[in-house]
């Protein structure tokens, strides 16, 4: 019973993390392998667990979504299916052990794009400027990788869209909701065929992860964003250093 209260709880708050601020990733896979799961297995059960609570978050902002930039919705959602289904057959033909090794890293590299991606984006505005082409290529590598790994690629989305437009990091978090949930939508796909779905708790973090997910994107117009994003980058802060002291120590 705690076992399964375990993953409720945790999907419940990657549901409201990846609704409010992204990172949800970041407490599933680890929380995933350090009940028993292999890494590769791990990662893909995550998926899949949160993918209809991206669904979920984006039912709650219908009513949220605007326009910003010169690059549509529509092409950064179809752009975002397609690479997302290339990372995740990426992933599907990397091996086990070889995952195994990559994980800490790719923790490492998504905490660190949690944590300046946006302010580095912000950055370069001032002295960049991208057109939408160069957007949508940024785009589908993004997408692929997301089907790949996914850590923080929300964050880093909108850090590539700062380079575009003023609009303000709220205004893109509807948008990056049903992008990254269009990019996990094939990615799913691939993983519920792939024998690599660990069903009881993938089904279990499933569970709470839409009711956190819906309550965090209903939640979120009230949170504090900076607390909020501190919060997520404690946490994956403790679970990357938690995985390189599993891996040497």
């Amino acid at each position: 019973m705690i076992y399964f209260l375990t993953l409720a709880a945790t999907g419940f708050l990657a549901g409201a993390m990846n609704a409010a601020a992204g990172g949800g990733s970041f407490v599933t896979m680890p929380v995933l392998v350090f009940l028993g799961l292999p890494a590769l297995s791990a990662n893909v059960s995550s998926t899949v667990a949160l993918w209809p609570a991206a669904l979920a978050s984006a039912v709650a902002y219908r009513d949220d979504f605007k326009p910003f930039g010169p690059v549509p919705l529509r092409p950064l959602f179809v752009i975002s299916v397609i690479g997302g289904g290339m990372g995740a057959l990426l992933l599907l033909y990397t091996p086990a052990a070889a995952f195994d090794v990559v994980v800490p890293w790719l923790l490492l590299g998504a905490t660190l794009a949690f944590i300046y991606a946006r302010d580095a984006g912000l950055a370069l505005r001032r002295y960049v400027h991208i057109g939408p082409a160069t957007v949508l290529v940024a785009q589908f590598m993004l997408a692929i990788y997301g089907g790949y790994f996914g850590g923080a690629v929300g964050i880093l989305m909108m850090a590539v869209w700062s380079l575009m437009s003023e609009a303000d990091l709220k205004v893109m978090g509807p948008t990056r909701t049903v992008v990254v949930a269009g990019a996990n939508t094939t990615a799913t796909l691939l993983f519920v065929f792939s024998g690599q779905v660990w069903w009881p708790e993938t089904l279990v973090m499933l569970a709470g992860a839409v009711l956190g997910g819906y309550a965090g994107a209903r939640g979120a117009r009230k949170l504090d964003p900076h607390h909020t994003r501190t919060g997520v980058i404690v946490l994956s802060i403790v679970m990357t250093a938690a995985f390189f002291a599993r891996r040497w120590l």
